[in-house]
């Protein structure tokens, strides 16, 4: 994949201001530094993992502002520097690339950032130095006070509560759609952003805008067989249905003991509406669900799904905050861009499990862990602790587009200082409230795959919605099972 599946991605050209275009040749330069990692490297060097978009704001040429000059502001140690060891964006492969370093006790990198949705198998491995036992007590303090609860509990241990890793940005699922099409078709928006519209009301106003503007496509978003229809775009539909899969919210943490429920109707039902906004009325679809999604929905991820939209040839599509930095400037639709959760088919008090119904955003995002094998451990837990001031999360807003932990910071911002996002300060705050996580379990990297092969099996109408799902819960059946067997 060309992006990973929980909003990290290659943001060069989101930088906020004209003296950063040059930023993708200070990520050559990172990348060229990254070859002779660990030789010669000075005592103060703490190396990261990261892709090209977090490379591209770490240093900067001259007088532009980087986050190294913001960790140092924020009271690093001049003599300590961060280098970054460039990975893919792909979120698989970098498992792959950190259970590698990890398992061989490699290091560095010293600092791996990690997918919120594999850091706890790798904490339940002994692999990351525990921070609730290292850090000041007033970072500490800070962070479980300030950060948003749903990605904090993504870097604890799930036995202890200890924190294990530093979360450095969260990320939600946005529903972005072209105010000024849809309202010409008819419909009134302006209360979706607080009050978003159900499934119903949702692809009729896409549906006939789309037909009005004359467009190719309505509704966009990331179907794929890969990591992202798990975690985040299926798992937004099924819950927006009442749907869950393994029951309410406090099953998320824990494999073995907990109930399947794939196979329950509300969250066939999803997949029935799914295949309407696809195929129209074919087999296995519902009424009351206009066409709105391309068939090629069933191969895209984010930034496939994104450009139709971005070029306008869309009235809506499903993606990450970057999406609301990169369509909201003046130079692409401006103020005529909105921005909401996922509409809804179930409200919370229909639902049967908790935690679910109602408008629903995907939780994505990043966790800083530090390598039990850093010979650097004093300084990369000296980096964490600058990561963690106000100063940095804004720089790193500011340049990158990534969301702040502490989203209080996004609600005192200025769109005209961290750009668009800005904007929908709201919008960001309702989805955090509304953040469904993946089941983050040390079962969740096999169990992914079992999902997301049946339901995309099933958008494409190759297995009926009632089969994919009873198969899945036959899999997961025995993926628990295997759990309470070995004892974990």
């Amino acid at each position: 994949m060309g992006r990973d599946t929980t909003g990290q991605y290659d943001r060069a050209r989101l930088r906020r201001r004209s003296f950063l275009t040059a930023a993708s040749a200070s990520t050559v330069g990172a990348v060229a530094v990254t070859g002779c990692l660990g030789r010669g490297r000075s005592p103060n060097t703490v190396v990261m993992t990261a892709d090209s978009g977090v490379a591209g704001i770490i240093h900067s040429d001259g007088d532009e502002p980087s986050v190294q000059q913001a960790l140092w502001d924020a009271g690093l140690d001049e003599d300590i520097r961060v280098e970054i060891q460039t990975v893919v964006s792909d979120s698989a492969s970098r498992m792959q690339t950190a259970q590698s370093a990890l398992e061989a006790g490699r290091a560095p990198p010293d600092i791996h950032m990690m997918d919120s949705g594999w850091t706890v198998p790798f904490i339940l491995r002994n692999q990351t130095v525990n921070l609730t036992a290292e850090l000041s007590n007033d970072v500490l303090e800070r962070v479980n006070d300030q950060y948003l609860d749903a990605i904090l509990r993504t870097a604890r241990d799930p036995q202890s509560g200890d924190l294990h890793g530093l979360p450095f940005f969260p990320d939600l699922g946005f529903t972005l759609y072209r105010e000024d099409l849809i309202e010409n078709a008819g419909y009134d928006t302006n209360n979706w952003p607080s009050e978003p519209p159900s499934w119903e009301e949702f692809s009729a106003a896409v549906h006939d805008a789309r037909d009005q503007a004359g467009l190719n496509y309505g509704f966009t978003t990331q179907a794929a067989a890969y990591e992202g229809l798990s975690c985040c775009t299926f798992n937004e539909v099924m819950t927006s249905w009442g749907g869950a899969y393994f029951g309410g919210v406090d099953n998320l943490f824990t494999a073995g003991d907990r109930p399947i429920t794939v196979d329950e109707e509300r969250c066939i039902d999803a997949i029935r509406m799914m295949r309407s906004f696809i195929e129209g009325e074919e087999q296995h679809t519902m009424d009351g669900y206009a066409q709105i999604c391309p068939s090629a929905i069933v191969q895209w991820t984010e930034q496939q799904s994104l450009n139709p939209f971005a070029n306008g040839a869309a009235v809506s599509n499903r993606n990450w905050s970057y999406a609301i930095a990169e369509t909201g400037t003046e130079d692409v639709f401006g103020e005529n861009l909105g921005v909401t959760t996922r509409p809804y088919a179930v409200s919370r008090q229909e639902a049967k499990y908790d935690g679910t119904g109602g408008t629903i955003a995907a939780l994505g995002g990043w966790n800083l862990a530090v390598s039990p094998f850093s010979e650097r451990q004093e300084q990369a837990l000296q980096v964490l602790e600058a990561f963690a001031t106000e100063e940095v999360m804004l720089t790193v807003f500011e340049l990158g587009g990534y969301l702040p932990p502490n989203l209080d910071l996004v609600a005192e911002a200025s769109p005209d200082e961290v750009g668009p996002v800005a904007r929908y300060g709201d919008v960001v705050q309702r989805a955090s409230e509304n953040a469904v996580p993946r089941p983050a379990t040390d079962l969740w990297p096999e169990q992914s795959a079992l999902i997301y092969q049946p339901v995309n099996a099933a958008y494409r109408g190759e297995r009926s919605p009632e089969v994919a799902m009873s198969d899945l819960a036959a899999e997961l059946e025995q993926s628990e099972a295997e759990v309470e067997t070995n004892g974990n």
